[in-house]
């Protein structure tokens, strides 16, 4: 059970055993922690002061709806935001601004550009502003150090109205480009549409009559030839059986004397006139039922019956003259001198009209059938006509299309570009102007103060533990009993003589004066930086 008490005993914290260690080396944590936070104290006042002066950037949407005027640039800001700052802070425009302003002339050497940029661009420090609640950057910060609160300000503002300038010339220049290059492809492409529609133009005019939108003329234009080689047709035959016609009257005409010369002979000619006018107008009734009245081969065929019937009065007149004559006339006077009658001369001249009508016919017919011939070859031409101007079109259709589209993304562009020039699309401002700081940004003393105390107090840890490690005297009873082979069974009480007791007064007084010195000390060099800060 003793053992077990022991053991419990040493795991559990000994706090008087700390106190012991604290009270006999006071003076190794208290030295050491006023040492090492003067240390880190003095030097927050021996550093230079820094002086920071900054400014906010916000970042303007454009005036203009994106429904109405489309931005030609790109809208990612971070990247447009990293590209400005590479180029303002490039060697070239922090040595303007170096050169310009006198910066780093003051230190203890000269520097060279290239130091004198690189302190440049360590001292400059860009911030981006997000919005919380949609992670969009809606503004950044601008800010630069220097020994200087005047210089600080100065270079501030050089820098934000580089960051202002380069936006808006960054923006107007990739909003011009972007137009520029919108144009050359427009050119391009009307110049590919003019080159389609002139091949469709030249297509067109080759392959008159065969194209696919005058199919429907065609077939009419086919149909019409057609009906007119019908009529010719139709025509051709009502001349033919005209000539037929005329040569049989001619030789009846020619057969009439000898035949009333005879005493009881029968008028045969006027039988087949009969018969003729029969046949016409058996004709004419089956042309009556296709044809109206004004059709021209129902008015020749009526014209042709009207003339058929007049030659029968003539030839019935005639034959009744000769039947009825007390004595025969001699041949001399009813024949001409050649022995030719007036009727069959005028029929033969009425046969020598219809033999130049059916030359004249045949000749239009077989223009028609030409005609019909070439008609019909359009129209089987047509389909291939068709699939090569399909291709055609569609070479069109695609480059319309496409001059179309970049038409309408060239007169986009170009009023975005306008809005830029204007300086109504994205665009940068100053919502808070480069302040004048009246109060060092580096070295912050009473951050300092604090790490001064926290570096002392590590410091008096480190030695005071140090200490006590490296001693090897025994200072407790529990110390001598933990070394003894047998348990003590009795204590000799220490007898502490009063002058001992009043030299360890005198050191207690010492150690806590040391410590609320200490203490008093490391307030007032706080209370000190906090008011001079």
């Amino acid at each position: 059970m003793a053992e077990e008490t022991e053991e419990q005993s040493t795991n559990q914290f000994d706090f008087r055993r700390y106190t012991d260690i604290i009270r006999r080396r006071h003076m190794f944590f208290v030295v050491p922690l006023l040492i090492g936070w003067a240390l880190v104290w003095s030097a927050s006042w021996i550093l230079p002061a820094r002086y920071k002066s900054s400014t906010l950037i916000l970042v303007q949407q454009p005036t203009m709806p994106k429904n109405y005027v489309l931005p030609n640039i790109s809208d990612d800001l971070q990247a447009r935001l990293q590209s400005i700052t590479q180029q303002i802070l490039s060697r070239t425009r922090l040595l303007l601004i170096v050169n310009s302003l006198h910066l780093y002339e003051h230190g203890p050497a000269a520097l060279t550009p290239d130091q004198q940029v690189a302190l440049m661009r360590k001292d400059t420090d860009i911030e981006l502003v997000r919005d919380p609640s949609s992670n969009m950057i809606n503004a950044f910060r601008v800010s630069y150090s220097a020994a200087s609160p005047q210089v600080a300000r100065e270079v501030t503002s050089a820098l934000t109205s580089l960051f202002i300038n380069e936006n808006q010339q960054t923006l107007q220049h990739e909003s011009e480009s972007t137009t520029k290059f919108l144009q050359k492809q427009l050119a391009i492409a009307s110049a590919n549409l003019a080159d389609q529609e002139a091949k469709v133009q030249q297509f067109q005019s080759a392959h008159q009559g065969e194209l696919p939108s005058q199919q429907a003329g065609n077939l009419q234009i086919l149909a019409g030839l057609q009906s007119q080689l019908q009529s010719e047709s139709d025509a051709l035959n009502t001349a033919r059986q005209q000539r037929i016609y005329y040569q049989s009257l001619i030789e009846q005409y020619r057969a009439i004397p000898s035949n009333s010369a005879v005493p009881g002979a029968s008028p045969t000619g006027l039988a087949s006139m009969d018969e003729q006018i029969a046949k016409m107008k058996a004709q004419l009734a089956s042309l009556s039922t296709r044809y109206t009245d004004q059709y021209p081969a129902v008015q020749q065929l009526k014209n042709q019956i009207t003339d058929e019937e007049t030659a029968r009065a003539h030839a019935a007149a005639a034959i009744a003259s000769h039947a009825h004559a007390a004595t025969p006339a001699p041949p001399s006077s009813i024949l001409p001198a050649d022995g030719t009658s007036a009727h069959v001369l005028q029929l033969q001249g009425q046969l020598q009209a219809n033999q130049t009508e059916i030359a004249n016919r045949e000749h239009a017919i077989t223009e028609l059938q030409a005609r019909i011939g070439g008609y019909q070859g359009r129209l089987n031409a047509e389909p291939t006509s068709q699939q090569q101007l399909a291709d055609l079109t569609r070479g069109y259709e695609q480059s319309q299309s496409n001059y179309n589209d970049l038409l309408k993304k060239e007169s986009d562009s170009a009023m975005a570009t306008s809005m830029e020039q204007m300086q109504q699309g994205e665009r940068f401002s100053v919502l808070d102007p480069p302040s004048l700081p009246l109060q060092p940004d580096f070295p912050n003393r009473l951050k300092l103060c604090g790490l001064g105390a926290a570096a002392g107090l590590a410091l008096a840890i480190l030695i005071g533990g140090g200490m006590e490690f490296l001693d090897d005297r025994l200072h407790g009873d529990k110390e001598i009993t933990k070394l003894l082979p047998v348990a003590v069974i009795s204590e000799v009480p220490q007898i502490i003589s009063p002058a001992d007791q009043k030299r360890h007064l005198i050191k207690a007084g010492f150690g806590w004066t040391m410590a609320v010195l200490v203490f008093a000390i490391i307030t007032a060099g706080s209370v000190f930086s906090y008011l001079h800060a």
